[in-house]
């Protein structure tokens, strides 16, 4: 039972301690890509915590179960996790952990339905204010201006993608601000933030209590749209992008006193005003390769007694 209970303490500790530490850290704002990707890595440690000592704990409940998690090891490496010591814990320990990633299955294809509803309705919502003319055939064009008093810009994700710009925003917009804008919304696009927001939603929803996975979410809304920036700012410009933003937004009173979830439009527009220096080239790579390893350290505590056992 120790190896099962080690990744779980493994797991606490993760989850715990990596929310304290990114919050504590100012780095993430200057490199946000690598911000995302240690944030990936820190939860897919924690959830691979979980799968092995739930394969570990099921395999000692369950002969069913033990077969195939150990079809292909040698006997001495079977013995050397002593599964029949585990005691009764083990099948408990293993259903609950199952019962776990079942909600985690059922949360995501929540969210993912939810998500599909809402671009089915933004879809509508856009034919019944965009109606197609006489004739007219939809032919699946890539932009859509739309009449609107109220400036703003998305895109419809679906078999062919659509960038939607309302006619305020064109009014608004002169030359280079509107091209950044609309790099800004491919950057979006091309990373394919959105599935990292299915994920990142339905872990929180479905596991509210779980601090990692909260904050998780929180930052991957926020890290997405500076990463965003970046893009658009690398092409046109870090004043261009940020003129934009205070264009489509400044009739919206962000840039007073209002909402926490509307205070991150002033930030991003501080933020490409003063930028803060890039880690070098060599930097990011370690950190890469750092946070790359939070996730095989569940793998290294899971093989340990085995490879002891054939040394």
């Amino acid at each position: 039972m120790m190896v099962p209970l080690a990744l779980m303490i493994l797991g606490v500790l993760a989850a715990a301690t990596a929310p304290r530490l990114m919050a504590r850290s100012d780095w993430p704002d200057r490199e946000p890509v690598l911000a995302l990707w240690v944030w990936q890595c820190v939860v897919a440690g924690v959830l691979l915590c979980c799968v092995l000592a739930m394969s570990l704990s099921a395999a000692a409940a369950w002969e069913a179960v033990r077969s195939p998690v150990f079809r292909f090891a040698p006997r001495v490496v079977v013995e050397a996790y002593a599964l029949k010591g585990y005691g009764p814990w083990a099948g408990v320990l293993a259903l609950l952990l199952a019962g776990g990633g079942a909600w985690t299955a059922v949360t995501l294809t929540r969210e993912v339905r939810a998500a599909r509803a809402r671009r089915r309705q933004r879809r509508a919502d856009l034919l019944l204010r965009s109606p197609l003319l006489p004739g007219e055939e939809p032919l699946g064009e890539r932009l859509v201006v739309l009449e609107g008093d109220r400036p703003g810009a998305w895109w419809l994700q679906h078999s062919s993608p659509q960038l939607v710009i309302t006619t305020s925003a064109l009014r608004r917009l002169k030359g280079r601000q509107l091209d950044a804008l609309i790099a800004h919304e491919q950057g979006h696009v091309r990373a394919r933030h959105d599935l990292l927001l299915y994920c990142a939603s339905a872990l929180a929803v479905g596991f509210p209590q779980i601090p990692v996975f909260a904050a998780f979410r929180d930052q991957v809304h926020r890290l997405v749209e500076l990463a965003a920036d970046d893009v658009a700012s690398r092409r046109f410009g870090r004043l261009t992008i940020a003129l934009a933003l205070v264009e489509l937004n400044e009739d919206r009173g962000v840039f007073g006193p209002c909402p926490a979830q509307l205070a991150q439009v002033p930030q991003r527009v501080d933020r490409l005003l003063s930028p803060a220096p890039r880690f070098t080239p060599g930097r990011r790579l370690r950190m890469t390769a750092y946070a790359a390893l939070v996730p095989a350290v569940p793998l290294l505590v899971t093989f340990i007694p085995g490879l002891s056992a054939l040394t």
